[in-house]
């Protein structure tokens, strides 16, 4: 008994996504090309959402946080993908586990550096609050000795969140990642929906892994321009305008001579920067005498009665820093989180091919010495964790 969608499938409108998505010379099945075709739509509403309304966005902490969450969702998206093809690992290519493996190790480096850095940037956070607690004026007027030390850590803070990853100034690992870009031959219709989908969430891993060496690093030679070779991707003309767009800001910036920072970290330092001002001009100067080694030349603050206004200006320079330094903390603890987790998604999916594969080990094992069932129980626990 026929049914009534049974037939000829009505024409897309803007042309067979199928056809789109796959080379000439690809046969696959149907359910294969939908799940791919899933897949690759996925991708490219998602890189969407990450175009900026405001080029300069793409210089936050909140964008950051927004493509971090964007590969945690893509490499899910990459776990369901996988289980929809039904694919064994016993039916992987030795080639296969082995980009798998080596991407995925690559990316836990990557993660490391990144946290390694954030939480760098957030321990700067512990002068600023010494800070504002020595300057708060809700009881008195700070002392000459609390403005000279606030003066002091205020500059050392300056000094701290503009000094550069080194880790992440020399990482090649993100280089090395971009190495093994490419679609290697594969003869299986489900391997070939396998490297396809498996390469798109390389190329969008190395080029926001890229983008965030660059502006935690401040050197623009960590820039990624990458370039695909096909337009066959469904995600093609989303990748691109999103990496013309934030490659171009990068650029911009550097060419104007300015290093590369988030927009929250810029607007806490203009935060301090005003407060070392006001406390500068709250009273007359003389050379400090402690024999600090520092970079800059230090001030201190002569004991002298200071005026409503100027208690004023210090109290406005104040809350300002505070707020300023509670929105970066923020941000910082989010970024940290998605990129904790990410790492989380990037290691229990590399844990469940290799636990997948020890356990198709002892399968093949047992069929091959047909060992008794409580043999081959006892072998699995012996290698499998």
């Amino acid at each position: 008994m026929s049914r009534p969608h049974d037939g000829q499938r009505a024409f897309f409108p803007f042309g067979n996504p199928f056809r789109i998505i796959l080379p000439k010379g690809s046969y696959l099945s149907l359910k294969l090309r939908e799940s791919l075709f899933s897949f690759e739509k996925n991708l490219a509403d998602k890189l969407k959402k990450l175009k900026p309304k405001d080029n300069a966005d793409v210089l936050t902490l909140s964008w950051m946080r927004l493509a971090i969450e964007f590969l945690s969702e893509a490499y899910n998206s990459l776990k369901t993908l996988i289980n929809e093809l039904q694919l064994p690992v016993s039916d992987w290519d030795e080639k296969w586990i082995d980009i798998y493996l080596d991407s995925s190790v690559k990316l836990l480096d990557i993660c490391i550096a990144l946290s390694s850095e954030l939480s760098r940037l957030n321990q700067g956070q512990i002068l600023l609050l010494y800070v504002l607690r020595l300057v708060d004026i809700s009881t008195s007027h700070p002392s000459p000795e609390q403005l000279k030390k606030s003066h002091l850590h205020l500059h050392q803070w300056i000094e701290h969140i503009n000094s550069k990853s080194f880790k992440l100034e020399n990482c090649p690992v993100i280089e090395s990642l971009r190495g093994t870009l490419g679609l290697p031959k594969v003869k299986s219709s489900k391997g070939k929906v396998l490297m396809r989908a498996l390469y798109g969430v390389k190329v969008m891993t190395v080029f926001i892994c890229g983008v965030f060496s660059v502006m935690l690093s401040g050197r623009s030679k960590a820039l990624i321009g990458l370039h695909i070779s096909s337009e066959d991707f469904f995600w093609f003309e989303a990748f691109s305008d999103l990496q013309a767009i934030v490659n171009e800001e990068i650029r911009q910036r550097f060419d104007s001579g300015k290093v590369v920072i988030f927009k929250e970290i810029a607007a806490v330092e203009a935060c301090a920067s005003g407060l070392c001002k006001t406390i500068s001009g709250s009273g007359e100067k003389e050379p400090m005498q402690d024999g600090i080694d520092i970079n800059h030349e230090e001030e201190m603050i002569a004991p002298r009665k200071s005026t409503n206004l100027e208690r004023q200006m210090l109290q406005e320079c104040a809350i300002n820093l505070v707020n300023g330094a509670k929105s970066l903390g923020h941000e910082l603890d989010s970024v940290s989180k998605q990129v904790n987790d990410f790492f989380e998604i990037v290691l229990v999916g590399r844990d469940a091919l290799l636990c997948n594969l020890r356990i198709s080990a002892v399968t093949q094992e047992y069929q091959a010495t047909s060992l008794s069932f409580a043999d081959m129980l006892r072998l699995a626990m012996n290698k499998v964790c």
